[in-house]
């Protein structure tokens, strides 16, 4: 049974730094795994994402500051944010897919499993 467990998150004033965390199990061979966020207001978009052969994405407002790792198939998916703007306050969702090709890392309905979120909250 897939399960995404995220942790991380919280409350920072501009410029610090926050890691997000996303521990998957049930996965085995190919797989793509990224983090998505809401604001309120506003529709759910991706942030980072990457597939277990390497490929990488980033939407543009994060490049340069935010990182998405995930170090072999135990470890969990880390994304670490750095350089935080008040404009990436949002909650915060974990995203995977195991098993057909992710052929667009930054769209939503690449994903079938998703974690509860977690908030992330910058201060001005």
């Amino acid at each position: 049974q897939v399960q995404l467990v995220e942790s991380g998150g919280g409350s920072v004033q501009a410029g610090g730094s926050l890691s997000l965390s996303c521990a998957a199990s049930g996965y085995s061979g190919y797989y793509g795994m990224g983090w998505f966020r809401k604001a309120p207001g506003k529709e759910r978009e991706g942030v980072a994402a990457m597939d277990s052969v390497g490929r990488i994405w980033y939407v543009d407002s994060v490049k340069g500051r935010f990182t998405i790792s995930k170090d072999n198939a135990n470890n969990p998916l880390v994304l670490q944010m750095n350089s935080l703007k008040p404009e990436d306050t949002a909650m915060y969702y974990c995203a995977a897919r195991g098993g057909g090709y992710c052929y667009d890392l930054g769209r939503r309905q690449t994903y079938n499993d998703w974690g509860q979120g977690t908030q992330v909250t910058v201060s001005s």
